[in-house]
């Protein structure tokens, strides 16, 4: 009782209720190195999924997908991606504010493969100190044309920051 913060740092006393809002909290990164090839438009896990658990119910979770390569093979063609959570082990559901899909890319080049890579990044309120996942979800766009996720290989990172609310 009665430390200043000087003194909290100095004796590293500093517990997470002294942080500010806004203040990192933890942070959490899994590293993705397999693929998904789909000739299907309906959204499916693709493998690359990562776990926090939020110390209080006013965290906001940062979640990050970067890297690796996405390709598609069509003309007028693209591929879907979108970020999932599931709270305690339940249903897995989209975190999109409209709609499925978070990311869209698109090939107008006729049967060429066209590989961009991932990127999408979301603030998060999951309102829960449970275990919460997150999981990446791919398509094609358009069904019948071959889309893969992480082509060719490489890392795919999803990096989860909690930050304080």
């Amino acid at each position: 009782s009665g430390a200043t913060g000087v003194n909290k740092v100095q004796s590293s006393a500093i517990e997470r209720g002294d942080l500010p809002t806004g203040s990192v909290l933890q942070v959490v990164q899994t590293v993705f190195e397999g693929s998904l090839t789909t000739t299907s438009n309906t959204l499916a896990a693709t493998g690359l999924a990562c776990t926090i658990t939020p110390s209080a119910t006013s965290s906001k979770i940062l979640v990050t997908v970067t890297g690796g390569g996405q390709g598609t093979d069509g003309n007028d063609v693209g591929n879907l991606n979108s970020i999932y959570r599931s709270i305690g082990g339940g249903t897995a559901a989209t975190i999109a504010e409209s709609g499925t899909d978070m990311q869209v890319n698109y090939a107008a080049m006729g049967g060429t493969w066209m590989v961009t890579p991932h990127a999408m990044q979301k603030l998060d309120s999951p309102n829960t100190t449970s275990a919460v996942q997150y999981l990446h979800y791919f398509a094609t766009r358009d069904a019948g044309n071959t889309s893969q996720s992480n082509f060719l290989g490489g890392e795919v990172n999803m990096t989860l920051m909690e930050i304080a609310g």
